[in-house]
């Protein structure tokens, strides 16, 4: 038989289990084996810890189904980009990321459109051991001067799990349909 468990559970047990209760969302399921109870606990990453040095909000999802959070330039004058020219905006925010997941910073694709600002080293990658503040590189590929001010929405940061991997060195590939195809082999309709 098993009964989910809230994460109120834990809340008693240990202060170990306290501090860490404030980085994870506790889920647990509790069995019972005759004259051997047995509870396994399943940490399910929701919280990540946040210094905010800027003055600005926290980056937030702005619709239920939103996978990126946007993030705001902190900055205190105004950034006139030229056409072309490129510059790293400050954000006011450090992270401190759990290993095995990472940050992306990509692109909004409103201000690519309409203004032609778009992100450079898309997607930018956050790595879990980085703690340093987030910066955003940006490039005007537009033909008029764009102005980012303080508070504007720049870019949108993504969380998300990645593996690390180890390479076998083989003397061959597996074969298959596709083979060296790319660059546009598959056709464009």
């Amino acid at each position: 038989v098993v009964w989910p468990c809230g994460r109120s559970v834990f809340r008693y047990n240990s202060s170990v289990l306290n501090r860490i209760h404030v980085l994870f969302e506790f889920k647990s399921f509790q069995f019972a084996i005759p004259f051997l109870p047995i509870t396994f606990v399943c940490f399910v990453m929701n919280h990540i810890p946040i210094l905010n040095t800027g003055k600005h909000p926290l980056p937030a999802y702005q619709t239920a189904g939103s996978a990126g959070m946007d993030l705001y330039a902190n900055l205190e004058e105004p950034v006139l980009l030229k056409p072309l020219q490129r510059c790293k905006i400050s954000t006011g925010l450090h992270l401190a990321l759990p290993p095995g997941f990472e940050a992306q910073v990509r692109p909004r694709s409103g201000l690519a459109w309409k203004q032609g600002v778009t992100c450079l080293n898309t997607p930018g990658t956050i790595d879990s051991d980085y703690r340093g503040e987030i910066q955003v590189i940006l490039i005007n590929l537009s033909d008029a001067e764009q102005t980012i001010s303080d508070g504007d929405r720049i870019a949108q940061l993504i969380v998300a799990k990645h593996e690390q991997i180890q390479w076998d060195v083989v003397n061959q590939l597996p074969d298959t349909e596709r083979g060296q195809g790319g660059f546009g082999s598959t056709g464009i309709s």
